[in-house]
């Protein structure tokens, strides 16, 4: 787990409103504690097994030149008429209800407002994921049963 992730897990944990919440995995062990004014995280991880030395010989540094490259100013157009749906929590994502069920919605598929687009899983606890503007998929940014991040985009929609 990186910095960033727990900086996410800290974030939500603040605006979800608990008073604390432990996480314990096979090599790390981090506990939030958020009160009136003032958040507290603990954070534990075992001292890594050392390897043996290895020797690094200097070299002498080269002067790399870059040409800078301009982004097609296409594609940023193109995504600009897209509204993107993000994930609001962190977890693991899933784009069926089971395993044996079809997909929530693909590429293509017309969704409205409050149609349920994915599952994320976060804590055991399973929750369901609904659209908040109506239109068409265009794109889908997530695989099925990936790990998500506050925020992450999900997919594109385009409303029109």
């Amino acid at each position: 787990m990186d910095i960033k992730e727990i900086q996410n897990l800290i974030k939500f944990v603040a605006k979800s409103g608990a008073n604390e919440v432990k996480l314990e995995m096979e090599d790390i062990k981090i506990t939030i504690k958020t009160g009136s004014e003032r958040t507290e995280v603990t954070y534990t991880q075992p001292a890594p097994i050392m390897a043996a030395p290895q020797v690094i010989q200097a070299t002498t540094p080269q002067v790399v030149t870059e040409t800078p490259v301009t982004p097609a100013p296409e594609s940023k157009n193109d995504d600009s008429k897209y509204v993107t749906i993000k994930s609001p929590i962190i977890g693991t994502l899933y784009r069926k209800p089971a395993p044996d069920k079809p997909l929530f919605v693909e590429v293509g598929s017309t969704i409205n407002v409050g149609d349920t687009v994915c599952i994320i899983e976060a804590m055991k606890l399973f929750n369901e994921i609904e659209s908040e503007v109506s239109g068409t998929i265009v794109k889908v940014l997530i695989d099925d049963s990936s790990p998500v991040e506050f925020d992450q985009p999900l997919f594109l929609v385009d409303p029109s």
